[in-house]
């Protein structure tokens, strides 16, 4: 079992070292940002690993959505604390509100939706992102609700990108539906999540072997296309647009 997690880790240092990039050792509290080419599409991703401070966040202490990066940066900067990266991070409606699972701090917002729907998020299987204490996991949504995982933050969307090692069956490798895209995925071992943005443009299936190919992630989760946004200091990056509902970020001590 050790030999076998130690080889896929040498995997993904291969693939990384391949792409021109490196990995950020384990524990490390920095923000682990980076931009690679796969397949002649820019990608940027962020990781986390577990036990840092990987929040999902929504509403401040007045109780009004955050709903942008910069709004959030300041709050946290009047708790002591600064944001190393976030993201958009599951989809809403018109006012904001989660569609889908949503837990923040062990607080659940709003509840699973485990039937099929239109659009992106009801075309199953789709999942859940999930915090726990010294582990992430991206699981699908009626594995999920059946599961009582006791999730710190949690947050549901759709579809899934791989499952199991798979990609999603309904996608298709010549499909004309191309998008800017963000994801999350989280490692076999569950002690690292990657969330990625295309840069450019791609399809399901594309981004989704963004995922199984050079990151290695069994499981992955779409977050969303139109509102796909990223800021990420480290790669002087603050993506702007129309206002957020759910956002997962990286907190650090300020200074």
């Amino acid at each position: 079992m050790m030999r076998s997690k130690a080889f896929g880790r040498f995997r993904l240092l291969g693939a990384l070292f391949a792409l021109g990039l490196s990995a950020a050792p384990a524990g490390a509290e920095g923000p682990a940002c980076r931009d690679a080419d796969f397949e002649g599409t820019r990608y940027s991703y962020c990781q986390a690993e577990a036990g840092q401070d990987l929040r999902l966040f929504l509403r401040g202490d007045d109780g009004e959505i955050y709903g942008s990066f910069g709004r959030l940066s300041s709050a946290l900067e009047q708790q002591g604390r600064r944001l190393l990266f976030a993201m958009n991070a599951g989809m809403f409606h018109a006012d904001r509100a989660p569609v889908g699972l949503y837990v923040e701090e062990g607080e659940q917002a709003a509840s699973i939706v485990t039937r099929e729907g239109p659009g992106n998020f009801g075309l199953l299987p789709n999942g859940v992102f999930c915090i726990e204490d010294g582990r992430f996991d991206v699981i699908e949504s009626r594995a999920f609700a059946d599961s009582r995982r006791d999730c710190r933050f949690a947050t549901q969307s759709g579809p899934m990108l791989v499952i199991d090692g798979a990609l999603h069956p309904r996608f298709l490798p010549d499909s004309d539906s191309l998008h800017i895209r963000n994801g999350v995925g989280v490692s076999a071992d569950g002690q690292q999540a990657y969330f990625v943005i295309s840069d450019a443009a791609v399809t399901f299936h594309q981004f989704a072997r963004f995922f199984r190919d050079v990151l290695e992630t069994p499981n992955a989760l779409y977050l969303d296309g139109s509102v796909s946004r990223l800021y990420a200091p480290s790669l002087d990056r603050s993506d702007w647009g129309m206002p957020l509902g759910p956002i997962v970020g990286l907190v650090a001590p300020a200074g």
